[in-house]
């Protein structure tokens, strides 16, 4: 399996690195997400283009299978209220985000399968919306 080369501020690199040593994922999952965080282009967090999900930003996905949309503000844990559409950087659809653009497609498996997402839109949260 070919992995994109995605792109990740130095903090998501960090935090990414860290969490696939101790994450409960599926081996599809964790052999993917390895992949793409071995050919990452890194930047300084504040040269990562305004596109790519990362920590604090919006991501709108859509189900390539149905046209299902969704909207997930990336946040940490403690910030997490899907009332709101934020979610846990730690969440599984968090970590099969981060690093992608707006445009690109991502395969995750679910617990249904292997599902396509297609990124739609993304945009920095406000200071407020954290």
């Amino acid at each position: 399996m070919e992995a994109k080369s995605i792109l990740l501020s130095k903090s998501d690199y960090k935090f990414l690195s860290e969490h696939l040593e101790k994450a409960v994922m599926s081996d599809y999952n964790k052999s993917r997400l390895k992949a793409e965080i071995k050919n990452a282009q890194i930047f300084e967090d504040e040269l990562l283009p305004e596109d790519v999900v990362s920590l604090y930003s919006e991501a709108k996905i859509e189900r390539t299978d149905n046209a299902q949309q969704f909207i997930f503000k990336l946040v940490l844990p403690k910030d997490a209220n899907i009332k709101q559409q934020k979610v846990s950087i730690f969440a599984p659809i968090s970590i099969a985000l981060l690093g992608y653009q707006t445009g690109d497609l991502i395969n995750w498996e679910m617990p249904d399968g292997i599902k396509e997402f297609k990124i739609i839109s993304v945009r920095k949260l406000t200071e407020e919306e954290h």
